[in-house]
């Protein structure tokens, strides 16, 4: 897979490329980064990439010449003569979740423009962005930080990415639930046990104890997860079992 970067610091991206599971990927060819800087088109001897907003008022706006060059030649990199979807990332997109990120990892190629200053020229919207993204409802100095973090989402997705696929699989919000508690040595620690079952070498046990706990925890810490999905009967019972458990 192919991921275009749009940014005018690329180098904080060393924390993708140079550690964990993510340098480890793109060191094994698996997905490869492709970085483009509008700096590298601006025109002016000083390679100026912001401008002054039309109608005034504080902050500047990225310039507009060099953003469309620069996501002009992103395409061509990761796309050639063939489609690629382009996104913004943006506190006004629609935000991100797991089936957003599954989806992202399916595809050959992806480029994320990471905005600056006060944002993107509206005309930039309408032409060269397919979709605005946003990690949540705040505002963070660059889009290079959410990149970053969508970015280490797809490449997990990746065949070969982790040592263990199932692992992808066992996430949080994979099954649209929060991942279960996990327990590991000592089997004792401040006098608080692992659970019985954990230890009982019983694995369909263990896996139906995993089941109701990630109902739980999901629906103690995130209700809304829990009321957008339709639950089996077997889902309802654990679920009740869970609470009794708790009483």
């Amino acid at each position: 897979m192919k991921i275009g970067l749009i940014t005018l610091l690329p180098e904080m991206f060393a924390a993708l490329t140079d550690f964990g599971v993510c340098g480890r990927a793109i060191r094994e060819g698996l997905v490869e980064l492709v970085s483009v800087n509008p700096r590298d088109f601006a025109t002016d001897k000083h390679r100026t990439v912001d401008d002054k907003p039309f109608g005034g008022g504080p902050g500047m706006l990225m310039k507009t010449e060099p953003l469309v060059a620069a996501i002009r030649e992103a395409k061509r990199s990761v796309a050639g003569d063939g489609e690629t979807k382009v996104v913004y990332l943006s506190p006004q997109g629609r935000r991100v979740d797991q089936e957003s990120i599954v989806e992202a990892a399916s595809n050959e190629s992806i480029i994320f423009v990471c905005g600056r200053y006060q944002g993107i020229d509206q005309r930039v919207l309408e032409t060269e962005i397919d979709e605005e993204w946003s990690l949540g409802d705040f505002v963070i100095s660059g889009g290079e930080f959410a990149a970053m973090a969508i970015v280490d989402a797809i490449i997990r997705r990746q065949s070969g990415a982790l040592g263990d696929h199932e692992s992808a699989l066992q996430d949080s919000f994979e099954a649209g639930l929060l991942h279960c508690p996990e327990y590991t040595r000592p089997q004792t620690f401040e006098g608080r046990e692992v659970p019985s079952v954990l230890l009982s070498g019983d694995h369909a046990a263990i896996a139906r104890w995993r089941r109701k706990q990630a109902l739980g925890v999901t629906q103690q810490k995130r209700p809304d997860l829990i009321a957008a999905q339709t639950l089996s009967a077997e889902q309802q019972a654990l679920l009740a079992e869970y609470a009794s458990d708790k009483e």
